[in-house]
């Protein structure tokens, strides 16, 4: 395969961009694990989601 005269510079941005797209994604793996481990602290001192407080029929009620 020839990549003509361009070839560094083809390579070096498949290169930067390959970097680029894995940091992204060890970033985002990174992020959801600090974000469990602060829902988990937040449950473990009592403080619960609202939405886990209001049952189906309860919001039916509220409708009215």
């Amino acid at each position: 395969m020839d990549l003509g005269p361009h070839a560094g510079f083809i390579i070096t941005a498949f290169v930067i961009v390959a970097v680029v797209v894995a940091l992204l994604v060890a970033w985002v793996i990174l992020d959801h694990i600090a974000q469990k481990r602060a829902l988990a602290d937040l449950e473990r001192r009592g403080i619960t989601r609202r939405s886990n407080d209001a049952r189906p029929s309860q919001l039916k009620e509220q409708a009215r």
